[in-house]
């Protein structure tokens, strides 16, 4: 029987708080600092951690499509993406977790955009989540939003207690990939 934490909400309220802090402007509120030169604003949050730049984007990944572009071919062609600094929090010891995601792809009608893939990937970071989980979400929404005509998500996870893991999903039309060798970390 899982017991949850004192201070744990549930998702429905994760859900709600993420809507909400996304739909804020960009603007500070009394007491924020302004970085000189760059314009970023720096919020304290409940945590004493500061909002950064980047944080609003990888919340609004949760919530919203990811940017995508069309395709520019007709033509049948991969295209391979690699992440190599995967985070996220083991769901059992909420230790960290690392990898390389990896991506590979033949297109339909939509090219996913580079910065919104890895803003989505960066968003796993505070999630207690297993490896297949996280292979598999990645590939279903992918899957779901680009629509395209193969794809194949690797989890490459590593080394924990001795033991490595590396997650294959596939969907569609899979027979043009080059085999994956995987990282020997």
């Amino acid at each position: 029987m899982s017991q949850q934490r004192p201070n744990s909400r549930s998702w429905e309220e994760i859900s709600t708080v993420l809507v909400e802090f996304c739909k804020k402007p960009n603007q500070p509120s009394p007491g924020a600092q302004v970085e000189a030169g760059s314009g970023f604003v720096v919020e304290d949050d409940r945590r004493g951690h500061g909002e950064q730049a980047g944080d609003r984007a990888i919340l609004q990944t949760a919530v919203e499509p990811l940017e995508k572009w069309p395709n520019p071919s007709e033509n049948f062609y991969t295209i391979h993406l690699e992440h190599p600094e995967f985070t996220a929090l083991c769901p059992r010891s909420g230790y960290p977790d690392f990898g390389t995601i990896v991506v590979d792809y033949c297109p339909g009608p939509w090219v996913v955009e580079l910065k919104a893939f890895k803003l989505y990937i960066n968003g796993f970071r505070d999630q207690r989540i297993s490896h297949e989980t996280v292979a598999n979400q990645i590939a279903d929404r992918l899957w779901d939003e680009l629509t395209p005509q193969g794809l194949r998500v690797i989890g490459d996870f590593t080394r924990r207690g001795g033991v490595k893991t590396v997650i294959t999903v596939k969907k569609g039309n899979c027979e043009e990939f080059e085999a994956y060798t995987a990282n020997t970390l």
